[in-house]
């Protein structure tokens, strides 16, 4: 199959724009909590009528502040119930957010404040403030500036105690629905960050369809904590779902506190990404091993692969049924009560998940949904729905989306939720469509049942010196979840075979030393060169290498003794490697790897 369409499921509202959600929810169910924000060791509930004023409250003060119906309003903030506070106000007072990552250096800010033409800024913390200040005296288009840890919130809101309802209603319905709601920057992992226009109509018939086709995870009663950043627009675009769905939302941004958040949040489902789902594994992993249960685990895991897959084909054996019943009463009830005990579904992006994480979820009572989108597909082009799921793949096209696979095998879509333009970048629009179509520039395969896999990224491909074309991803994702990888980098253009780039996992690695009588006090650039770490590394490797054929397997490798982190400039927001900018800063490691009789760190042996 080379395309698939499903059509949308709620008729089109083209007058309608993303204030009419929550408008409507409050009409709904005024008195339903909307929102848990923290209070003391527990969680207080914030009612969608209660939202609703503070959203007005908010939205006048803005207006009395002289924000203008079309201005641009930058906002970096990390995740919390104030940012989706801030994003409907934006709205209700004609106004258009442009998200900047809470992570980003001052030279990033500048580029998206400048390039955005906003007006005023929102930070939240005072090294948010700090870093903008730095190159504050560069945007002279940048007027207000307000600063959430001083309050400028609530006395936005006594500012505007003037202007009167009927302002904000009348500006709150100037938008239309191809008219823009959000201008977001893409991460960058490709080049210079571009300026993504998307308009109020990708909002709402996007979780109007998605609302129907996931009703199970967002049904009356849901509820879910997100800690990834809103200034992406994966958790942003399940926030506005939210709302228009009912569903209460808390917010945990320090990630070293989630499990105590899960633990007395009880979600009903998650929205991650894959790497979160490899860390709660390899931590109950390694959590096993230093209690002497290590393998105790590794086979309850293996059984709990075994009976997903069973389940999956339509039958489960009664040995298999029995062992598998037993590990869930040893092992698994302690993972999901980890998690909070009530999630039942998971929603992962952004990077492949891989068949054994999902059947092992699955065997634990969750379903990962995964899925897959761009900023520019306003998150979520495919996703796998409880109706319809394969593990192993991305799901067939939301409701209103259509899927074609291009004869060099590119992912395109189409459909409601597609972004409008690049941001006063004529060209770059243009070279992004063929025919109506966006051209994502990945690479995927459709089966007969119109569900998508991802293969790799098309300008991620590396053709070795004797012409075969390497799939990096293929080989990155096995690696990658062993408990003491950090990321790997895989590379070869060019060059007579494929080579790769690991680094270590420094929160993981201290763990498994100990478990496997190593001094675990031991540097990063120690362990980089211990026989333990490099014989743990070169499993992971050749197990990667046993999945492809020899011509594309990794010949050498070498171990950093650094990490590539977002800080570092390796890696963006939502945790994607930079490959050309990794490629270029370890071009002499690269090089050492070809030039050397002898690998710097190991051989692969497949």
């Amino acid at each position: 199959m080379d395309h698939h369409t499903v059509p949308a499921l709620v008729p089109a509202d083209p007058a309608a724009n993303a204030t009419d959600l929550l408008i409507d929810r409050v009409k709904a169910t005024p008195d339903a909590p909307l929102f848990s924000v923290p209070s003391g060791d527990g969680w207080s509930d914030v009612s969608a009528a209660e939202f609703l004023r503070q959203v007005m409250a908010l939205a006048k003060g803005l207006v009395a502040s002289g924000i203008a119906p079309g201005d641009k309003i930058g906002f970096m903030c990390k995740t919390s119930y104030e940012w989706t506070l801030v994003d409907f106000a934006t709205w209700f007072a004609g106004a258009v957010l442009v998200p900047v990552y809470d992570t980003s250096s001052p030279s990033q800010i500048h580029w998206i404040l400048s390039d955005s033409g906003a007006t005023a800024m929102i930070v939240e913390t005072p090294d948010h403030f700090s870093r903008f200040d730095e190159v504050h005296s560069e945007l002279s288009d940048v007027g207000p500036v307000w600063q959430l840890h001083l309050g400028d919130l609530d006395k936005l809101a006594q500012s505007g105690t003037e202007v009167p309802d009927d302002e904000i209603e009348r500006r709150r319905s100037l938008a239309q629905g191809a008219d823009m709601a959000t201008l977001i920057y893409t991460s960058g992992s490709m080049g210079t960050p571009k300026g993504c226009v998307l308009t109020h109509s990708n909002f709402v018939e996007l979780s109007r369809n998605a609302a129907v086709a996931m009703k199970e995870v967002v049904a009356p009663g849901a509820s879910t904590l997100l800690f990834i950043t809103l200034a992406h627009i994966f958790a942003r675009f399940i926030a506005v779902l939210a709302i228009h769905s009912g569903v209460k939302v808390g917010h945990q941004p320090d990630t070293s506190r989630l499990l105590e958040s899960l633990g007395s949040f009880k979600p009903t489902f998650l929205l991650a990404v894959p790497r979160v789902f490899e860390k709660v594994y390899n931590s109950a992993e390694q959590k096993a091993e230093a209690g002497g249960k290590g393998k105790i685990f590794r086979t309850a895991a293996a059984t709990a692969i075994e009976y997903s897959k069973a389940a999956e084909a339509g039958s489960v054996p009664f040995g298999l049924k029995a062992k598998f019943l037993l590990f869930d009463r040893l092992v698994f009830a302690k993972l999901r009560a980890a998690m909070g005990g009530n999630v039942r579904y998971a929603v992962s992006g952004s990077a492949p998940l891989g068949a054994r994480l999902g059947h092992f979820y699955h065997a634990l009572g969750i379903t990962i949904l995964e899925g897959y989108g761009l900023t520019e597909t306003t998150a979520p082009a495919t996703v796998n729905i409880p109706s319809a799921s394969k593990i192993g793949t991305v799901g067939p096209p939301l409701p209103g989306m259509s899927v074609r696979i291009a004869e060099d095998c590119e992912i395109q879509v189409k459909g409601i939720d597609v972004f409008k333009e690049y941001w006063k970048n004529p060209e770059a629009t243009a070279e992004s469509f063929d025919d109506g179509w966006f051209c994502t520039g990945d690479l995927g395969t459709l089966d007969d049942d119109g569900f998508l896999t991802i293969t790799g990224r098309k300008k991620e491909i590396i053709v070795t010196a004797g012409g075969k074309n390497v799939a990096p991803a293929v080989l990155e994702d096995p690696v990658r979840s062993n408990p003491i990888v950090g990321q790997i980098v895989v590379v070869g253009d060019q060059k007579p075979f494929i080579a790769a780039l690991v680094t270590l996992d420094p929160e993981m690695l201290p763990t498994w030393l100990q478990n496997n009588g190593e001094d675990s006090t031991m540097s990063v650039a120690d362990a980089a060169r211990n026989p333990a770490v490099i014989a743990e590394v070169q499993r992971a490797i050749d197990t990667a290498n046993s999945r492809v054929s020899r011509a594309e397997s990794i010949r050498k490798f070498e171990i950093l003794d650094t990490d590539f982190t977002e800080a570092s400039g390796h890696l963006t927001p939502k945790l994607s490697i930079k490959r050309n900018v990794i490629v270029k800063d370890f071009a002499e490691a690269i090089e050492n790897m070809y030039s050397t009789p002898q690998p710097t760190q190991g051989l692969s042996l497949s």
